[in-house]
């Protein structure tokens, strides 16, 4: 979701790319994302600005019958991915703002930000909600700074812009970002699958 109220969604499909580049990043991607959630083995899952849904859908699947919501902004192409993937029992979503998480305190097990925060206009409130929401986990990923930059001058992206891909307000190096992260709890685990930083909170008493 952006700064000015839009959802992003992914510019193109790339968790089923062909590319083999993509396929590869990707891969790295999901795994590490796969330990995290199987070290937390949350019992309900939020995730928060999910976009398409891909993730959500497959978390819904994974980690059944637990309780999975995605949310993300109003829009017409993400409510049509909804439709397609929300079959599941145990699988919902709704339109909501990631400041505004209309959920009670700890309803969650574990609250899931994953490609978000870099594009939210206050990202230090919407960790501050997520945090309340989760009864015993945050798992999040940001894109790493300044190689996400680096890597799209390389390759001759966004040159006008420095690197920087549209959207993105913020950036953090992997310190940086676990110093946000652990105001709001003990970071317990670390990722870097190439080239996101990755981090998994306890929060509260989890």
């Amino acid at each position: 979701m952006t700064a000015a109220g839009i959802p992003t969604g992914n510019t193109f499909d790339k968790y089923g790319s062909a590319n083999p580049v993509v396929r590869r990043l990707m891969t790295g991607f999901q795994r590490a994302l796969d330990e995290l959630l199987g070290a937390a083995a949350p019992e309900s899952v939020l995730d928060v600005g999910c976009g398409e849904g891909v993730l959500t859908a497959q978390w819904a699947q994974r980690l059944a019958p637990g309780r999975i919501v995605g949310v993300d902004l109003d829009d017409r192409k993400l409510a049509g991915e909804w439709a397609q993937r929300g079959e599941a029992a145990n699988l919902e979503f709704r339109v909501m703002s990631v400041d505004a998480l209309q959920f009670d305190d700890r309803e969650f097990d574990l609250v899931a930000a994953t490609e978000v925060l870099e594009h939210v206009d206050d990202p230090g409130r919407a960790v501050a909600e997520m945090a309340r929401v989760a009864r015993r986990w945050l798992l999040v990923s940001v894109p790493r700074e300044p190689l996400w930059r680096a890597l799209n001058l390389a390759r001759g992206a966004y040159v006008r812009e420095l690197g920087n891909t549209p959207g993105h307000l913020h950036h953090w190096s992997r310190r940086g970002f676990q110093e946000l992260l652990g105001r709001h709890g003990d970071v317990v685990r670390a990722r870097s699958p190439f080239p996101w930083t990755m981090l998994l909170v306890r929060v509260g008493d989890g």
